[in-house]
């Protein structure tokens, strides 16, 4: 679930776009696009294929990794299935396409609890022959979550936090939250521990800083300007980073200058350092379907941060490393297992949140 931009440029440079003040970067079409994509809609006369194209949309607002949106819809007559979209792979960063699987089951939470809101139950089944997730659906008493009303305020928040602690009744929602049978968290706070992670952040941050294939598939995905992010609809927005929102020629040329391993590693030592504590998530088993419930799991856990105004973010490079995943585990105490992801999370402002397709875009 990677989902990082270039640095921020320095002053000189960032000062310089004030040039392009004149033109029109798309900033204002982008705020438009955003208001439509992240809205809590109407529960009244929503029947059939309406109601399930509703809840599709619910779905697509889970995060994925680089913003690629890797699933596809099919609407049959009571379930919704979500199959992987491998045309929309990242094969740098996610060789095995366990972050893919991961997205897709963060889609299936949201669906779940969107689903509740609108008077079915989704009962969400993982079919290794097709590797998708079919959620069964049927009529139930509606039950609105505050999960449900959190959906069109979580965003994965790339920025600093205030680096105050949660409470201890805090910290118990949220392993509540990330915690299943399937799924086990670790909540990690003491500050030692977090500069632990901050130095595996680094070694994996370091090495795919130099690896060109890496570097250049996150390009592809970056959107610099707020016209190429509505043209698209996906990806990752300058702007949800604390980034310049300029033109893509500029963007390009900025993200070569200035999207250094030393800019990098400085960043993310000021974003775990201004954090409450880390959440790290091991599936019980390395395979497709517990990806799918790490992704659940991790989808519950951002909802409910959500709700308590705390932000989180992906901070991934110790598991996307497949080199350095095993020492991680070493440190982390889970022995063999695979450790699946790394949040971090604390209370910090929000950013202009990312985009997403049309609906339809995403159904087959």
């Amino acid at each position: 679930m990677n989902r990082r931009q270039f640095n921020a440029a320095p002053p000189a440079l960032v000062g310089g776009t004030s040039l392009l003040a004149g033109c029109d970067d798309g900033r204002s079409l982008y705020e438009s696009a955003a208001s439509q994509v992240w809205r809590i809609g109407t529960l009244q006369g929503l029947e059939a294929a309406a109601l399930h194209t509703e809840l599709v949309r619910y779905a697509t607002l889970a995060p994925s990794s680089h913003n690629t949106q890797c699933w596809k819809f099919r609407l049959d007559d009571g379930a919704i299935t979500i199959l992987p979209d491998l045309a929309r792979r990242c094969p740098a960063v996610d060789p095995d396409d366990h972050h893919l699987f991961v997205s897709l089951g963060c889609a299936a939470e949201n669906l779940v609890i969107a689903a509740a809101a609108l008077g079915l139950r989704a009962e969400p089944s993982f079919d290794a022959a097709s590797d998708s997730v079919r959620i069964a659906l049927e009529p139930a008493p509606v039950v609105e979550s505050p999960l449900w009303r959190a959906m069109a305020e979580r965003q994965s928040t790339r920025g600093e936090y205030d680096g105050k602690p949660l409470s201890p009744d805090e910290l118990a929602q949220l392993e509540r939250a990330g915690t299943t049978e399937r799924v086990r968290m670790l909540l990690l706070t003491a500050r030692p521990t977090l500069e632990q992670v901050l130095d595996y952040v680094v070694q994996g941050n370091t090495v795919q800083m130099n690896d060109k294939a890496f570097v250049d598939e996150l390009k592809a995905w970056i959107r610099f300007s707020g016209h190429d992010a509505v043209r698209l609809g996906d990806g990752l927005f300058a702007a949800s980073s604390g980034n310049p929102v300029v033109p893509a020629w500029l963007g390009g040329l900025m993200f070569g200058l200035f999207f250094t391993p030393k800019a990098e590693n400085d960043k993310y030592a000021k974003f775990m350092r201004s954090s409450a504590g880390v959440a790290v998530f091991i599936g019980a088993a390395d395979d497709k379907a517990h990806w799918v419930e790490v992704g659940r799991a991790c989808e519950r856990f951002a909802l409910q941060a959500t709700t308590m105004g705390v932000r989180c973010a992906f901070v991934n490079q110790p598991v996307e490393v497949a080199a350095l995943r095993p020492q991680f585990a070493s440190f982390l105490g889970v022995g063999a297992q695979r450790p699946d992801l790394v949040l971090r999370f604390g209370r910090g402002p929000k950013l202009p949140p990312s985009l997403r397709r049309p609906v339809q875009a995403v159904i087959v």
